[in-house]
This record gives structure tokens, sequence and C-alpha cells, in this order.
């Protein structure tokens, strides 16, 4: 039996001390947003270097202004990896809507007798952080040894914005830094199919409030002869696009290159359904750039989407008014080299250029971060991909995502490293919503899976 076997009949011999073990760390209610939990944020950060140690893992919970950031390491020579999660978990409400209490987690079967693991974090991400622990257990209890130096990076605030997190690697990147980071954040392509999510969107958001009157105006004695910023605001947000979908805004798609031919090739053998991906919300025509596949439109083109409009009077009945000021809230997801600053700055000058000479405008700020990027042809993206094909009987598929995870983009800027994104995740997991669940077969088979990359990384 190989090492990698042993490691592998490790972790099927002890399923059910890996569910029992992972129950308890769900049972506490890490809700990072809320102070009143702060006391149990710190409480599942110190249940995690208790577990690491057991292993024999240096581990320490390491103080922060918000909440302890977990570190632990395995060292040895050769190969490196750091592994990044998180442990806080998002808030319940509404209570009402969950079937059990949220922190007491439950084994439940499907009408399909497939079984699922219910409680708040099961998915987002204590349960994907545990497939990566189960891994390292299995192998240093068949083994005595990880396959390569490990090292865990796990924080306590990235539902409530990681606002320490960065300062904390620069502080520390020289212990962190390592060959390759892995975070397992994400999702499979479908419930068969494991992927490696090798691209991620930034954003830049910006909130617009164009005034024209010093004050409300009754319509029927000023209007027409006085500006309407209703009207203002809508021409600037319809003049954004034009009629093939494209963003209009000057220099908006420098730093988006078109998508690699070897990419789209991948991408158009998915076999990604477009007609279901729209169906499934109500819709059945693609709004985006004509031209480009659904695929492209959320994973590797820009966007330009208005979230958020307001203006006059919006209550019961009817106010036949014109409204002092008008405002919509605007958000851009980003490719590539994009540059979120430079797409304030033109967005700003295109707004500005529509503003009549009597109104004004105000922009407010609301966070930016670029996209992020890694080379499908680095050797670690091709060793865990075969892992992963391996463990599910299916080639796993390089795909990308069109939200965004900001840590990715402290590995690449701070610590120099390339990261895999390889998640069990389901779509239908209600992540952030009421009864959150994870795959049993997701929880038992990503242990597995990590078993194997850990394996594949030592070459």
């Amino acid at each position: 039996m190989s090492d990698l076997d042993a490691a592998l009949a490790r972790l099927d011999a002890d399923r059910e001390g890996a569910l029992a073990r992972l129950f308890d760390w769900l049972r506490i209610p890490s809700i990072s947003t809320d102070p009143a939990h702060a006391p149990d944020c710190r409480r599942a950060a110190d249940w995690l270097v208790a577990d690491l140690r057991s292993m024999g893992f240096e581990a320490e919970a390491h103080p922060t202004a918000g909440h302890p950031i977990v570190v632990a390491h395995r060292r040895k020579e050769g190969p490196s990896a750091l592994f990044y999660g998180h442990y806080d978990v998002q808030p319940v409400d509404p209570l009402e809507l969950w079937e059990r209490d949220p922190f007491d987690p439950v084994l439940a079967a499907r009408p399909d007798g497939a079984q699922e693991i219910r409680a708040r974090g099961a998915s987002d991400d204590k349960g994907q952080v545990m497939t990566f622990v189960e891994a390292c257990r299995a192998w240093l209890a068949a083994t005595g040894d990880l396959p390569i130096s490990v090292s865990l990076l796990i924080e306590g605030e990235e539902e409530s914005g990681g606002e320490h997190l960065p300062g904390f690697m620069q502080a520390h990147k020289d212990a962190l830094r390592a060959d390759i980071g892995l975070i397992c954040d994400t999702g499979m392509w479908s419930p068969e199919a494991p992927a490696i999510t090798t691209m991620l969107r930034g954003l830049c958001g910006e909130e617009i409030v164009i005034t024209a009157a010093d004050r409300d105006l009754h319509s029927g004695h000023f209007g027409s002869a006085a500006a309407n910023p209703n009207r203002v605001l809508a021409r600037i947000l319809a003049d954004l696009h034009d009629a093939d979908g494209r963003v209009t805004i000057p220099g908006f798609y420098e730093g988006a290159p078109e998508l690699p031919e070897t990419l789209r090739a991948q991408w158009a053998a998915l076999g990604f359904d477009e007609a279901a991906f729209l169906g499934q919300v109500g819709l059945s025509i693609p709004a985006g750039e004509r031209g480009r596949s659904a695929l492209e439109q959320t994973w590797s083109r820009p966007t330009a989407e208005i979230n958020g409009m307001g203006g006059g009077y919006q209550g019961p009945g009817f106010k036949t008014v014109i409204p002092s000021k008008a405002s919509a809230k605007v958000s851009f997801r980003l490719v590539f080299d994009q540059d979120p600053h430079a797409i304030r700055a033109a967005f700003r000058d295109f707004v500005r250029a529509r503003v009549p000479a009597d109104c004004t405008v105000d922009f407010i700020e609301h966070g930016s971060g670029r996209a992020v990027a890694f080379p499908v042809d680095d050797p670690a993206f091709e060793k865990a991909r075969a892992a992963l094909s391996a463990e599910w009987g299916r080639e796993a598929a390089f795909i990308g995502a069109g939200g965004s995870i900001p840590v990715t983009r402290e590995f690449k800027d701070v610590l120099g490293m390339d990261v895999i994104l390889a998640g069990f995740a389901l779509e239908d997991d209600r992540i952030h919503s009421p009864n959150e669940k994870y795959d049993l077969r997701c929880f038992q088979k990503g242990a597995r899976s990590w078993a194997r990359v850990l394996a594949a990384l030592a070459g």
C-alpha cells in the first residue's frame, strides 16, 4: 500500500470521527459581524488551534484589533503550501426561516437519499476548511508525516470585511510565504465534476447623487422649465451601454484582453446550458455583450451594473413633484489588469460631462479591488487538476468566477504566490441563507481530494 493509499484508507475509516469534529466546530456561533459573538469567535479560533496542535502542528491564535487569526505550521524540506480559510460565519437572520437551530448541526437525508450536513457554516466555510484539516490528519495518522510542508492561515473576519488580514499578512509575510496557496472557499462545476477556479473578477463601487433645484418643486409650476435630476440621471445611466451591450466609458476595456483560445475551448467543452442558466431566474434573452457566451460574460468580461436608483416620491399614491435630488449606485466587475482607480476616474468624467451646468454631482466611493488570474500552465495547477480528476472520476475543469475573493489578491501582491482555488461547495448549498447545508459526499470526497493534492504537489 502506498502512503497515499494509506492516507485515503485512514480517511474512509475515520468518517464518523471527522463528522463529529466538524459538528463540534459548527456548534460555536462565530458570527463575526455581531460584537456580542466576539467571545464565540475567540472560542472557534481556540478550538481549531487545539485540534491542529493535537495533530502535531505548531499552532497559535494571533490577536488582532478584531477577531483572532489562526496560523499553524508543519514544516519540512521540499515543496510548501499555505492553506487559507475562515472560521467566522454569516448572521442567521431571519431565524424563523430555519428548520432547526442554525448552530445545532444535523445529518439529514434528502428525498433522493443523499445526506447533507445542515448548519450555519457547514459549507461557508467550516466544512470546507475541515476537508483540508482532515486530509492532513489522515496523512499524519497513516504515515507520520505530510507529503509537503504545510501552513494554515484561518481568519475570523472574512464575513465582516477582513479588515485586519492584509496588515497581518504584510507583518508576517516571511513566515507565511510558500510555493503555492490553497483555498477551499469555492465550488464544484457540477455535483459530479470538480473544478479549479483560475480567475476572479475585481470590483469597483460608486454612488452618484445629482442635485438640481434647492428643493422639491411642484411639477405643474416648474415642469419642463426646471431641470429634473431623475431625467438627468436616467440619461447618464442609459448612456453607459451601447446597443451591443458594450460599456461606453472611454478607456473602460483597457487591461481586458481577449480570452485565450485554449481556455475558450475548455469552457466551450463544459456543456454549459445558457438557456437553463437564464431560465432558472425567469429570463430567456441574453443582455450582455453581443457575440459573447454567458460564461465569457460572467467570468472573463468586465461589467457595469446599476444596483440601485432613487429620486422623488416613492410612497403610496401619487405626488406630482420634481425632486431636488436623484441618486444611483453603480458597480463595475473588473477582469485581468483593469485598474479600479482608473475606472472610477473615467466613470466620474463620463458623468460630469453629462450633467447640466446648473446641476451638481457628488460621488461616494464604495470600495474597490483588482481582479486576479492565475496561470493554468503552472505545473502545480496541472498536478492539482490530475489529483481532483482521479478522485472524482471526471476531468476537473479550469473555470472562472464572476465574484471576488479579496484575499487572493493579497496572496498575489503581498506573498507573491499563485493560488489553487479548489472547493467542493454546490450551487444549492444556501450559503448566507437560512438552512445552509453541505453535502456529506462533498465533505468526504473533498478530504480525499486534498489528500491526493498534497501527494501530487510533492511531485
